[in-house]
């Protein structure tokens, strides 16, 4: 049988022991599944028959299955469970798993499931709460185990027995000194190869890279990709080892920042999920459209100054859509490029001043062909060359103009610390609609001699 159809079973035999209220049955059957699979499971059935499973599961079981479900969907699922069980939830959780969910309801619901917490865990999960959102602090945990360079590899041997079950990795030691100051790593390799009395000091790596509390958590997920770490531990200004950060965390850092920068790219305030109504699909892209609609106007305007131009050459109308779409798609090609160099960090200053260089000459090599073909085909077939050069000459402008402004709009709006993703390809695609009609009127009316 494959897996598809033992998932299948499973899921029939868990629905007919939530309608039959078989807990026993139903605890075997959903405890056999990862807890990917269970979260799958509960987010799809309706709250009657989580509220059952509420009662059948521990918060243990439940805060395993929690941190599968994303963050847009766990709002609903935490305000219809009972205060009190919701709470010993949050404290069953990885903290920074707790916090990220914290974050996304209303204060006065995290202010209250804090009060009813145990002591312990309430203040674990207020000290990263305070923290900047998307920085390092709001993404660390503060479950790991950090060991003193004085301690021998017998001594620390134990205390990872004690210590790791509750960790988020044990691959990785962090040894601080009696200031509780990052002054190493050792790895679990090395404690097993090393001789029971042995220093840690003696086995210890002392070159560290580690990441600042106040870090951007895209600059983290950058550090981790690039050195290819499990986890990079998170420090205060005076090299304090508050926390660390894995890399599960960093890879829902990096699908976040994707869909934040498709969102952008795309000209809307936030991605549209399948469980968005009409309602809030409209409210995440209205906004972008009302702005580009006034520059749409704007173009219009253009247009209606080179009224003269139009009645003396109506046939010049035509041309329009065929070089605001070119240019436009040109400048969003550019874009596309020049955003993922800045959001991959594959660009020094060197490289920014390569990309302009190079995005320039391609602008001139496909606004050169492309201008070439357009003059030879609108000649044939207007049986008119002057008309077929006036546009071909404007097609390779525009794309020499627009290729530029794709790629030199996000570099200056990053040298300004603003997104880049925010020079989407809607907003790039209207300025080089303007830009282009602008200079297709201008060298009309230079050409209107030989037109006429």
């Amino acid at each position: 049988m494959d897996n598809d159809n033992i998932q299948d079973t499973l899921v029939k035999k868990l629905q007919f022991a939530l309608r039959n209220e078989n807990m026993d049955e139903f605890r075997e059957a959903f405890l056999e599944l990862h807890p990917y699979d269970q979260a799958d499971f509960f987010i799809e059935i309706d709250s009657e028959d989580r509220l059952k499973i509420y009662a059948y599961l521990s918060p243990k079981e439940i805060s395993d299955l929690m941190e599968h479900i994303d963050l847009d969907n766990t709002e609903p699922l935490f305000t219809e469970m009972d205060p009190t069980f919701a709470a010993m939830v949050f404290a069953e959780m990885a903290t920074d798993d707790a916090v990220d969910i914290l974050n996304e309801l209303e204060k006065d619901k995290v202010a209250s499931f804090l009060t009813i917490m145990e002591k312990n865990a309430s203040d674990e999960i207020k000290q990263l709460l305070h923290y900047e959102e998307k920085t390092a602090g709001s993404i660390m945990t503060t479950e790991f185990v950090s060991v003193y360079k004085t301690q021998t590899v017998k001594q620390t041997m134990e205390q990872l027995k004690k210590e790791g079950p509750d960790a988020e990795t044990i691959y990785y030691m962090y040894v601080v000194d009696e200031d509780k100051r990052l002054v190493g790593v050792v790895s679990l390799r090395d404690l097993i190869i090393s001789d029971e009395i042995t220093l840690i000091e003696e086995i210890m790596s002392e070159k560290i890279v580690y990441v600042s509390v106040a870090d951007d958590q895209e600059d983290i997920a950058k550090t981790i990709r690039d050195y290819d770490f499990l986890a990079v531990p998170v420090v205060d200004f005076q090299k304090h080892l508050l926390g660390i950060i894995t890399v599960d965390d960093i890879l829902d850092v990096i699908d976040e920042e994707a869909s934040d920068d498709y969102s952008k790219l795309a000209g809307i305030s936030d991605v549209d999920r399948p469980e968005d109504g009409a309602i809030a699909a409209a409210k995440k892209r209205l906004p972008w459209l009302i702005v580009l609609s006034f520059l749409g106007m704007l173009t219009a305007s253009l247009i209606g100054q080179f009224e003269a131009t139009l009645n003396e050459q109506a046939i010049l109308a035509i041309f329009i859509p065929l070089i605001a779409g070119m240019a436009g798609n040109t400048g969003t090609q550019a874009l596309a490029v020049a955003v993922r160099g800045l959001a991959t960090g594959e660009y020094g200053s060197d490289g920014k001043l390569k990309l302009i260089l190079r995005e320039a000459s391609t602008g001139m090599i496909t606004g050169t062909v492309c201008g070439i073909v357009i003059t030879i085909i609108i000649s044939l077939w207007q049986q008119n060359f002057y008309l077929g050069l006036l546009v071909g000459l404007t097609i390779m402008a525009a794309l020499v103009v627009a290729t530029l402004a794709g790629s030199l709009v996000p570099l200056i709006m990053d040298r300004i610390k603003i997104d880049p993703a925010v020079a989407s390809g809607p907003f790039i695609t209207t300025i080089n609609d303007i830009i282009s009609i602008l200079i297709y009127f201008a060298i009309a009316t230079a050409f209107m001699g030989v037109l006429l």
